[in-house]
């Protein structure tokens, strides 16, 4: 079981998010709507892992990435993307985060990939 954050500016994506970490037996510990919000609150709350929208008001996913990863480069990020821009992508993966995951996602690769970084 992990301690998760959930960083998006969707409502319904959150939602789902919340149900996928539910099946898995995660805990929800802190959710943020925009990219200010999202180093704000992890650097209070220190979560296991950090589910982060790569497009998000105020601040940008690679902004966030920067910021968490000054703050704590022991962070464990998972970029959650529509964009499929492999530059920003690599920009977000050279500068900490620790995988990515494409929307739309299914219930097991999110699973798989919060799986995949606790065995790191």
């Amino acid at each position: 079981m992990a301690r998760v954050m959930i960083a998006d500016d969707s409502d319904a994506i959150r939602l789902v998010l919340k149900d996928i970490l539910g099946i898995g037996d995660h805990e929800i510990v802190a959710e943020a709507t925009d990219g200010m919000e999202s180093v704000d609150i992890y650097c209070k709350v220190k979560p296991d892992i950090l589910l982060l929208d790569l497009a998000m008001p105020k601040k940008d996913g690679l902004t966030v990435v920067r910021e968490v990863m000054q703050f704590d480069s022991n962070a464990k990020i998972i970029l959650i993307t529509a964009s499929d821009d492999q530059k920003i992508i690599k920009q977000c993966l050279d500068n900490g985060a620790s995988s990515y995951i494409s929307k739309p996602f299914d219930f097991n690769s999110v699973l798989k990939a919060i799986t995949d970084l606790l065995a790191k």
